[in-house]
């Protein structure tokens, strides 16, 4: 039989290898200094190593598996730290020896993950076994000097008789899968350990420790025999919870929106949901929280909370084209922590559809550009850990296609994240604009209450891959002016599925669905009406440009500018598939097709659906892809281009 026993992950001879095994001999090269300032012509960071390495040895590395199964000589090969260095010299026959002898500890390693105990590994240099050699042994170095590695694996192992205790308390091995029969591969036995010792940190004791562990390899039957016994100590309540690091941040303040309350049972989970917490703060460029490594005299556990501040004031500024709206540009300065409670102020403006006449000659006339300003403030912790309240004020001069509009809204409300994956924002809203469409210019003084329910089951927000998105949005309005009392609602759905185990191939859909009642189209005024096309919407269509077209030619009394323009629907629904295929680890091509029609009454007319088909790529950064579509319009209507082209960052949804 064989007693397995855990070693540390780096010994002294591996570090010794290491710090030996760099670089490769290198023919000198003309060094051009302050001529060649991007190295193009100079040696490469490796080939300098390689000059500097003292007494450099190259080697060629044989590796033999026999019997080669369930692909073992690829496994091996993998795990080789000799194969994968096999272009890069190392220093002297010691450096040699010293990176073999850490290799066979690596491939038995190996074979331990691949659930065979009883494996051998031979290696030898210059048809020396390397067991059999001198620490001083020396090698003909005038050539690459031949290694060769020769695996015998040896039977598969199962898993044998399993106890685990915790403090005289038995546990369950099929709880954990650890049956009799079941892989004995070495990384899930660990795997399954932690498992154990996070279930019972998870019951409220951070002190586990596991006391004793016999892993036993019986060659006669083949199996593993496990004994683990755990310490799990006491279930212990959070104390207080101490700050540093701060500056300007309260500390209580700080204490507060980690969420931890002392006198509640100790959580890994409340410490991860902490952390989160307060790197949404946006006020810290680093927050750490650790639980003490013991218990205070009243029996708590302290909390300890390390974080540095980011810079309280920052600004920037950003560009924008399109081949049909123009250029735009916006800048913002933002103080991130205005009081001392992670207050925030950011002020806002931008300028858009410069050149928009000059590019397209499917849009309409517009006069001048358009403007944005917008001041808002955000204070977190209203409504406990998990709220921020955000109040603005905003104030634009906009010309899409459909109509013209200048407004200025005031908005109150509050984010509450109910847990993880579900979130609510509620705001309270009064408008003043002004729309002119065909018809002229009206006024609206409207009062809005604006809820959104967001539920994300993504595995990633940047890029997923799996799982689904869903939001639903409600907008009660009442226009005070004429006393009309309307709702605007939507749902969306996007849903990920990946096609293959290394999410190469994603298939990305969704639908969405919208609806306007309480009143009739004319009763609502224009910009709050339903529209399709554009980058978030139907690709290959300019921005608003499909729905109902009103009216066909100049009508005595109406306004010229605004012949056979979208007049918007009370209904809209819209659908989006892309198959998203990475062809690198950076980059990534998007094929896609998206579909959306408008109605005037509640169900919307899928008669007249349009549907857009495109490409697009996206470079995977680690803020999200950087985005890149061109749309073209299978349908076109009378104000579309014969392609559009999106930028952005972030997948299209």
């Amino acid at each position: 039989m064989k007693r397995l026993v855990r070693r540390p992950a780096t010994t002294a001879s591996l570090a010794l290898a290491l710090a030996l095994a760099q670089g490769a001999p290198a023919a000198r090269a003309l060094d051009l200094g302050i001529l060649d300032p991007f190295n193009l012509f100079g040696p490469s960071e490796e080939e300098k190593a390689a000059a500097e390495l003292p007494d450099p040895v190259r080697y060629e590395v044989t590796i033999n598996v026999s019997p080669d199964e369930a692909g073992l000589q690829d496994t091996m090969e993998a795990a080789s730290s000799l194969k994968a260095d096999e272009d890069d010299p190392v220093s002297g026959s010691l450096g040699l020896l010293a990176k073999a002898r850490n290799d066979r500890r690596r491939l038995v390693g190996t074979l331990y993950e691949n659930a065979r105990y009883d494996g051998l590994v031979t290696i030898r240099i210059e048809g020396r076994d390397i067991a059999d050699l001198a620490p001083d042994a020396t090698f003909d170095t005038s050539r690459p000097v031949p290694v060769t590695i020769d695996v015998t694996p040896g039977p598969l192992f199962q898993i044998g008789t399993v106890r685990l205790d915790a403090n005289g308390v038995p546990l369950d091995p099929a709880t954990y899968e650890l049956t009799p029969g079941s892989s004995a591969e070495s990384v899930r036995i660990l795997q399954i350990e932690n498992r154990i010792v996070q279930d019972l940190r998870n019951e409220g004791r951070p002190f586990v420790a596991v006391t004793r562990r016999d892993v036993v390899a019986d060659s006669a039957t083949r199996r593993i025999d496990i004994a683990i016994d755990l310490s799990p100590g006491d279930t212990i309540p959070f104390g207080q919870t101490f700050v540093t690091g701060n500056e300007r941040m309260d500390p209580g303040f700080v204490a507060y929106m980690t969420g931890i309350r002392p006198g509640d049972t100790y959580s890994p989970a409340a410490l991860d949901k902490a952390r989160e917490r307060l790197r949404k703060l946006n006020v810290f460029s680093t927050a750490t929280i650790r639980e003490a490594d013991a218990q205070a005299a009243d029996g708590t556990l302290p909390i300890q909370v390390t974080v540095a501040e980011r810079p309280r004031r920052v600004f920037g500024a950003g560009a924008t084209f399109s081949n049909t709206d123009g250029a735009g540009a916006n800048a913002y300065w933002e103080h991130r922590n205005l009081f001392g409670r992670a207050e925030s102020l950011r002020l806002e403006g931008s300028v858009s559809r410069i050149g928009a006449n000059t590019l397209s000659d499917t849009g309409r006339e517009t006069d001048g550009f358009d403007y944005k300003a917008s001041a808002v403030f955000r204070k977190p912790g209203v409504l406990g850990p998990d709220s921020v309240y955000v109040g603005s004020i905003t104030g634009l001069s906009e010309q899409p296609l459909a109509y013209d509009r200048q407004s200025i809204a005031v908005s109150n409300g509050v984010e509450y994240r109910i847990d993880e994956r579900q979130q609510v924002v509620v705001n309270v809203v009064a408008e003043y604009e002004t729309v002119g469409n065909y018809l002229g210019e009206d006024e609206f003084l409207l009062a809005s209450v604006p809820v959104t329910y967001t539920y994300d089951a993504r595995d990633n927000q940047l890029n997923p891959t799996s799982g689904f998105l869903a939001k639903l949005y409600a907008e009660p309005t009442y226009e005070i002016e004429d006393g009309i009392p309307f709702i605007k609602a939507r749902g969306d759905v996007s849903a990920y599925l990946a096609l293959d185990e290394r999410d190469r191939f994603v298939l990305a859909g969704r639908v969405g669905y919208g609806v306007i009642a309480g009143a009739d189209l004319g009763d609502v005024p224009t910009d709050r009406r339903f529209f399709a096309g554009g980058g978030g919407s139907v690709r290959g269509y300019v921005f608003q440009s499909i729905g109902p077209y009103y009216p066909p030619i100049a009508l005595p009394g109406t306004d010229p500018d605004f012949v056979n323009t979208p007049i918007g629907g009370l209904s809209v629904f819209e659908a989006s598939a892309e198959l998203r295929f990475n062809v690198t680890d950076k980059i990534q091509i998007v094929p896609f097709v998206d579909a959306g029609t408008v109605g005037d009454d509640f169900a919307p007319d899928f008669g007249a659906l349009k549907i857009g088909a495109g490409i697009g790529a996206r470079y995977l950064t680690s803020f999200g892809p950087i985005r890149v579509d061109v749309g073209i319009p299978l349908d076109p209507g009378p104000r579309d281009g014969s392609f559009q082209i999106y930028a952005g960052i972030g997948q299209a949804f």
